[in-house]
């Protein structure tokens, strides 16, 4: 699932600041950009996130910045400058280029401007830990308050399913008498009354509602949904757990539409359909 943590720290003239970002993935794909000042840290940072944060596409990003009194200049090498400079004039006179050109390539010549090595303290490593922490808890909380309103929109969805299914468990019994009544009434306008073998029609008739039966199903459906709101509690990860049991019940459903040959249980069926359909969607949040 998505996340969202930032902390900041101001400390004298340095201000730090750690800002993590996620999207949903199946495992745990961390990108780190942190100053090269704390290059070494980059290690312990990684088996901290290894460990506090399960899966998810990670970006990290850790900055420092430092006031204009705080940051170490850059420092020119003056022999060598004037030695590029002097050669460059002499080369010059032969050449007729803008002498305004010179001073710009030489300053872009090698070793000519060096910049001295930022280097943390270990009293400003602390700082950036606790900061790190503070954006960590606060990418954690994110990610918990996105879980439950995810889990009661879930749960929402199975109870909606539920709630088609007790109409379901309603309407199925009439089913028998309703088909019944249809089919003699069918034989009787086709063959007329006395010709209808009995014994052979409710033969037939058993063997056609056998076929239609659906109790299984409901028995099933009714399973997998208590099965899904347990799990869904269950305080392990269990996302693609709740992927395979939301397969289950949609092949319950589905079945269940096509034996039911009932226009009425058909609606009921369309409608368990669209809030799984709605349950899917909501557990690509969640792998």
């Amino acid at each position: 699932m998505t996340g969202f943590g930032l902390a900041s720290t101001d400390h004298e003239s340095v201000k730090f600041s750690v800002e993590i970002k996620s999207l949903n993935s199946k495992f745990l794909e961390l990108g780190l950009k942190i100053p090269k000042a704390f290059s070494d840290k980059e290690l312990y940072l990684r088996n901290v996130c290894n460990k506090e944060i399960e899966r998810g596409k990670v970006s990290i990003a850790i900055t420092v910045e430092r006031s204009e009194e705080a940051q170490k200049g850059a420092s020119i090498n003056q022999v060598l400058l004037k030695k590029y400079y002097t050669q460059l004039l002499e080369i010059n006179k032969d050449i007729a280029a803008d002498l305004s050109t010179i001073l710009p390539a030489v300053l872009n010549l090698p070793e000519v401007i060096s910049y001295t090595e930022e280097e943390a303290s270990d009293s400003e490593w602390e700082i950036l830990e606790a900061t790190f922490d503070k954006a960590l808890k606060n990418f954690t909380q994110f990610r918990v308050d996105e879980g439950k309103v995810l889990k009661a929109d879930l749960e929402l969805r199975i109870r909606n399913i539920l709630v088609f299914f007790a109409q379901v468990e309603t309407l199925a019994p009439l089913r028998v008498p309703q088909i019944k009544a249809r089919l003699t009434q069918f034989l009787e306008d086709s063959v007329g009354k006395v010709n209808v073998d009995q014994n052979r029609f409710e033969q037939e008739l058993i063997y056609y509602i056998d076929k239609l039966d659906i109790t299984e199903e409901q028995t099933r459906l009714k399973s997998h949904c208590d099965y899904f709101i347990a799990t869904l509690n269950d305080k392990d990860a269990n996302g693609k757990k709740l992927g395979f049991i939301s397969q289950e019940i949609g092949r319950e459903i589905n079945t269940m539409g096509a034996k039911a040959n009932d226009a009425q249980i058909q609606q009921l069926v369309v409608g368990m359909k669209e809030e799984l359909e709605k349950i899917k969607e909501q557990l690509l949040n969640v792998l």
